[in-house]
């Protein structure tokens, strides 16, 4: 095995702290961002945030194709609080679903699930 020289190294590390730290910097300070999981090669992502008194939510899924349509459901604590369709859209082809909800009493916990015409479902949650 080679050794990998210095420069190459440094590149190396410059680029895994810039994935480390990219999530971070699209929420700013108060805000909740979760990853989600997807069953097939889309990623996905759930942010909520303080709004008014209310609670955005954000919810946003990667296909790298543009002009799926997919169908989304939003609920918090397990009631649904929204039902849309929407299509990833250039230059990313990807999609986002918003809304902004009540804030209740307590934790709330939002999940956010997607499915695209050929099967695939994504999901992300989490609790404000």
């Amino acid at each position: 095995m080679k050794a990998m020289t210095v420069g190459a190294l440094a590149a190396l590390v410059v680029a895994a702290l810039a994935l480390v730290a990219a999530p971070a910097a699209t929420a700013k300070d108060g805000d909740i961002l979760r990853v989600g999981s997807c069953t097939k090669s889309s990623t996905s992502k759930i942010k909520l945030s303080e709004e008014n008194g209310r609670i955005e939510v954000e919810f946003e899924v990667d296909q790298n194709r543009n002009g799926v349509r997919w169908n989304v459901r939003l609920t918090q604590n397990g009631r649904q609080v929204a039902r849309m369709a929407r299509v990833t859209r250039r230059p990313s082809g990807s999609f986002e679903a918003r809304i902004v909800a009540s804030n209740r009493a307590g934790a709330d916990r939002f999940v956010g699930r997607a499915t695209s015409p050929s099967g695939e479902v994504c999901t992300a949650r989490a609790t404000f």
